[in-house]
């Protein structure tokens, strides 16, 4: 099967292209500076034709599209779903809605050492104003398209979830850029974090497609992103409100 994958829901902007007969996975991928906007409206497209072409496929040679629903920034995941509905529609290509912590855990696996004892994994995405979204599953399981999580996708204090890990028992490593922005304070709660610059603390759509392999396709209105809490200017709204 040949997937075509793509996930927004961070600053990242991630394609991948995946044939699961001949084994070839290939990423292009946009990357912001620290401080630069997402280009998500601008680059989504372009990186579409660039997997595409480095792949040698064209849009009759794609089984399934499969698309990170988040959670996520709230304009983030409103581009890539939107834009994975408009290319499923166009080209009536069935779609596959991800989980982006889920894809981000199957990555973060990768630097697991279970021989050192390490036996779960969780995802951990920055929301800013001091939470993070974040799952967690057991390294065994992970790789398991309808895995069950050991705990839910959702949006906490970072303190919150150093508590959770701590509480839980396993053996944590934990990835993804809330990992990095909270080291210290997942650390102290006995998670191993890979390094910094590691690939692995990022979303990559490759995963995505990996996943969708075993997940069943939806219409293209019944994809809809996981947003977990509301947009900032929303919450801002609410707080200007307050009397």
């Amino acid at each position: 099967m040949r997937i075509l994958g793509l996930d927004t829901a961070t600053a990242a902007t991630t394609v991948a292209f995946l044939d699961s007969e001949t084994g070839l996975a290939l990423e292009r991928r946009d990357d912001p500076e620290p401080g630069e906007r997402p280009r998500h409206t601008t680059r989504a497209l372009a990186l579409v034709a660039e997997a595409m072409d480095a792949a040698g496929a064209g849009w009759a040679d794609i089984d399934r599209i499969a698309v990170g629903v988040g959670p996520g920034t709230f304009t983030g995941l409103r581009i890539g779903v939107a834009t994975a509905q408009g290319l499923a529609r166009a080209r009536e290509i069935p779609l596959v809605g991800v989980s982006t912590l889920h894809a981000l855990a199957l990555a973060v696996a990768g630097d697991a050492d279970p021989d050192g004892g390490e036996d779960a994994v969780a995802a951990v995405i920055d929301a800013r104003r001091g939470e993070v979204f974040a799952a967690g599953w057991r390294l065994d399981d992970v790789a398991a398209p309808r895995a069950r999580p050991l705990f839910s996708p959702r949006a906490v204090p970072v303190h919150q979830l150093a508590d959770a890990l701590r509480a839980q028992g396993p053996r944590w490593v934990a990835g993804g850029d809330g990992s990095v922005a909270f080291r210290a304070a997942l650390e102290r709660s006995g998670a191993r974090i890979p390094k910094d610059d590691s690939a692995r603390n990022r979303v990559n759509a490759i995963e995505h497609c990996r996943l969708a392999l075993g997940l069943p396709p939806e219409p293209p209105e019944g994809v809809r992103p996981e947003y977990l809490r509301l947009p900032d200017a929303e919450v801002s709204l609410r707080a200007a409100r307050q009397p």
